[in-house]
């Protein structure tokens, strides 16, 4: 039409019987707004740009918009966020013990060490502890160097704060290995599930929580110092339980998983 017209010089009434399109197509202007939907995703993007759409629309979802799932997908890929992933070919793990997913909160915890440095080289460790069970994320601590004693103190909290687990599952580091750690364990009557050297599947809940936390938090960033790193992770980390929409948890966030877990149990007890 627009060729026609600029081109051919022909009417709008000519063009449109040339190419079999009534007037009232042409003249039609879409009312249709979708800025509200762009700007949200955008926002998404910008935020967890290795995401996808199922992880933004649950997001979105989470936080209380309704907009219906094609909607949201026309606008995402309009604004073309869909992103290319390249996945290496490997050969399946041989796993000895299987993963036993907990069938109640505080049956399993998990443990583990990620290492990263600060914008001037000093080296970090950051402490990830996890709830098997709702996916939650109970502490990630940054520090310079951690230790037998600094888990078992960062444990202690943790059991004050929620109760004993029945085990914790962890790998085969010298702060698990040493005697601090496991006569800890010991007294509090928990077991230590140690997964196989070089078997970091058999960890695999909270592999998967380091992933995300090192995608969005440890190689997003250059940290001055560690009290940066500490007030990131801390906000991370409160984000991740309240609004993170878990495949495994029916698209529920982690503490919107719990508190549901929680009514039902008031329901039966109720009734």
């Amino acid at each position: 039409m627009q060729y026609l017209m600029e081109e051919k010089k022909v009417s709008v009434q000519q063009a449109c019987r040339v190419v079999n399109l009534p007037r009232s197509q042409w003249y039609y202007k879409s009312k249709r707004d979708d800025h509200e939907v762009e700007v949200a995703l955008q926002e998404l993007a910008d935020l967890l740009p290795t995401r996808g759409f199922d992880n933004y629309f649950g997001r979105l979802r989470s936080q209380g918009y309704t907009w219906n799932r094609k909607r949201v997908l026309r606008v995402y890929r309009t604004l073309q966020l869909p992103i290319r992933r390249k996945r290496k070919r490997r050969l399946p793990a041989s796993i000895k013990h299987p993963l036993v997913l907990p069938i109640t909160i505080n049956r399993t915890w998990s443990a583990d060490f990620m290492h990263d440095s600060l914008e001037y080289g000093r080296r970090i460790r950051v402490l990830n502890i996890i709830d098997d069970y709702s996916r939650e994320a109970l502490r990630i601590e940054a520090d310079y160097s951690h230790s037998g004693e600094s888990v078992v103190r960062i444990l202690n909290e943790l059991v004050w704060e929620r109760g004993i687990p029945q085990a914790i599952r962890v790998d085969n580091g010298p702060e698990f290995r040493g005697n601090t750690f496991t006569h800890w364990c010991k007294e509090m009557n928990i077991n230590i599930l140690f997964i196989q050297p070089g078997k970091p599947m058999q960890n695999a809940y909270i592999e998967r929580f380091n992933r995300l936390f090192r995608e969005d938090v440890l190689d997003a960033y250059l940290f001055e110092d560690l009290e940066q790193l500490r007030k990131l992770s801390e906000e991370w980390r409160e984000d991740y339980n309240l609004n993170h929409p878990h495949s495994r948890l029916n698209g529920l966030s982690p503490l919107n998983y719990r508190n549901q877990i929680n009514l039902n149990l008031s329901s039966l007890n109720v009734s």
